[in-house]
């Protein structure tokens, strides 16, 4: 079974990344085209290729990245950029770790607790500035908020930090934790609540799984985790190694000018967008496009930066999160915020 069917793994222990580290150590992503053979002719441009791996398969919230390649702003930045799918949600951040790719979509997260494992991963952009991951219930149940669910059973994927993000909420409103049982379904949390198998979800995502539940007649209201005492967190980030800012920081930043431009064009163009988008889907993973459609306007506002540059990472976010993730016991060593980011 391919696994980006399933809900993202993006909480598999970090330590499945050293391996990687040890045997691939010796790896490098970048290179530079050779020159051009006849000088003479001026049309031709050398050009740096980079390449970057996504977090799941191409759906909506990667658009900026297609229009950026479609529309022909990497290569005004004289890059040579080459968009790659993974095979299992958790290779993006194990290969730009092991310098196999040069950047990756992963999460904020599981970028911390990369640091404190020693990985050496750090964030360049925050691209979805806002929690997509949402404690989901139906909509028809007698679950009001959080505190509801003692004694009712929450399925989950056995990832440590949704426990702890489900743990925080329920105490955060007024309930008990440890009055609500939770049940590994594995990734097969669409058809665990559509099927009343559990009476609430962590790890659905309010931009995928609760339009698809929508769409086959199991609405479900989802309680964002930043109501109910989790620290705003990054969704997504655009992820380097240290060798790599080390190595071709100059590159990294005209790929920001490029993926802003092509955030801009999504932003003024987003049925254009999302027709580039669908020409570049999965055979394996289809797209539905009235789905991207919706999860394309709930992405939008949770990618604005506001007056910042898109992709600009605060301080205080990612001491917030470093400091939840400690409080609750997911870093194995003690690590500065500092170290996981950079403002290029």
């Amino acid at each position: 079974m391919n696994d980006l069917n399933s809900p993202r793994k993006w909480l598999i222990p970090v330590f499945l990344i050293c391996s990687v580290l040890i045997f691939t150590s010796c790896g490098k992503a970048s290179n530079v085209s050779s020159p051009p053979t006849n000088s003479s002719n001026n049309e031709i441009k050398q050009t740096h290729k980079l390449t970057i791996m996504l977090d799941w398969y191409p759906n909506a919230v990667h658009s900026f990245l297609y229009a950026a390649e479609q529309n022909g702003y990497f290569q005004e930045e004289g890059l040579d950029v080459e968009i790659q799918m993974p095979a299992d949600s958790n290779d993006a951040l194990k290969l730009v770790a092991a310098n196999k790719v040069d950047l990756a979509l992963s999460y904020q997260p599981q970028v911390l607790m990369a640091r404190s494992e020693n990985i050496p991963v750090r964030s360049i952009a925050a691209i979805v500035r806002h929690p997509l991951n949402h404690l989901m219930v139906p909509q028809a149940g007698d679950i009001h908020s959080p505190k509801d669910l003692s004694g009712k059973q929450i399925g989950y994927s056995s990832i440590p930090l949704y426990e702890a993000m489900i743990h925080t909420m329920i105490q955060n409103d007024g309930g008990d934790p440890k009055a609500s049982k939770l049940i590994d379904v594995g990734f097969d949390l669409i058809p665990a609540i559509a099927t009343g198998q559990v009476d609430a979800i962590m790890g659905g995502f309010i931009n995928h799984e609760q339009l698809i539940l929508e769409k086959e007649g199991h609405p479900v209201k989802g309680f964002n985790p930043t109501d109910y005492g989790v620290p705003d967190y990054y969704e997504l980030v655009l992820v380097a190694s240290d060798q790599g800012l080390q190595n071709s920081e100059s590159y990294f930043k005209k790929f920001l000018n490029a993926i802003t431009k092509g955030q801009q064009f999504v932003l003024e163009n987003p049925e254009k967008a999302l027709n580039l988008l669908l020409a570049h889907e999965d055979e394996t993973s289809p797209l539905d496009k009235k789905i991207e459609e919706k999860s394309l306007s709930i992405l939008l506002p949770l990618m604005d930066a506001g007056d910042q540059d898109f992709g600009y990472q605060e301080s205080a976010s990612w001491e917030k999160v470093r400091q939840w993730l400690s409080d609750n016991d997911l870093l194995s060593t003690d690590i500065k915020a500092e170290d996981a980011f950079i403002n290029l």
